[in-house]
């Protein structure tokens, strides 16, 4: 294995994935907004490697645009199936739902920003809230740029990151903060949740 994993075997594999054409790299993005165990970064980094840093921040800010637009649909669309209603009331998805109801897009926007941030359970919740799907496309087209430009540019030039440590550590140290930040708006955001339904409930109830 450490054989294999050499500067110059990466660039082969970089060039033969370069070689299925911008398609592949868009299918790639696409499909992780539905198999979230696919590591986004990774393929943001291969993209941007691949086609270019510009071509390679387009292709993978396009893919990353209609797979989570399309998980948005479906959510929407089967929501209601009988089948899913475990999902779907869930205290936690029903909790955030009503959040997002009641906030809008703004605290969505923040979110899709960061590349560690819970995309797959976002946009669920936003296709079962009543979000019009004009405005979530936007929020969508505008965090996941900011998002995927950062990572993009963080992860381009492999050989120069790989080979240089001061990059390499400065790379890694770029990723972690983007988690550590995400993270810590996403606790942020889900105090905010249960402190603004707490509010609601007592005046409801008073």
């Amino acid at each position: 294995m450490r054989d294999w994993f050499t500067i110059e075997n990466l660039e082969n594999l970089i060039e033969q994935y370069h070689l299925l054409g911008p398609i592949f790299g868009i299918f790639m993005t696409a499909i992780e907004a539905f198999i979230p165990i696919l590591p986004l970064v990774v393929i943001v980094v291969a993209n941007v490697n691949a086609y270019g840093i510009v071509l390679g921040i387009v292709i993978s800010w396009i893919g990353s645009v209609i797979g989570a637009y399309g998980l948005f649909l479906v959510s929407r669309k089967f929501g209601t199936h009988p089948k899913l209603q475990r999902f779907v009331q869930n205290k936690r998805v029903q909790t955030l739902i009503k959040w997002v109801d009641m906030k809008g897009l703004a605290p969505i926007l923040v979110l899709l920003c960061f590349p560690f941030s819970p995309a797959f359970l976002i946009n669920i919740v936003a296709g079962l809230s009543n979000i019009r799907r004009y405005y979530y496309l936007t929020a969508l087209v505008i965090g996941k740029f900011v998002m995927i430009a950062v990572t993009g540019g963080l992860g381009y030039d492999l050989r120069a990151i790989l080979t240089d440590p001061k990059k390499l550590i400065l790379v890694i140290c770029g990723i972690f903060l983007l988690w550590i930040i995400g993270k810590w708006v996403e606790n942020k955001l889900n105090k905010r949740v249960e402190r603004d339904l707490r509010a609601v409930s007592k005046e409801s109830h008073s």
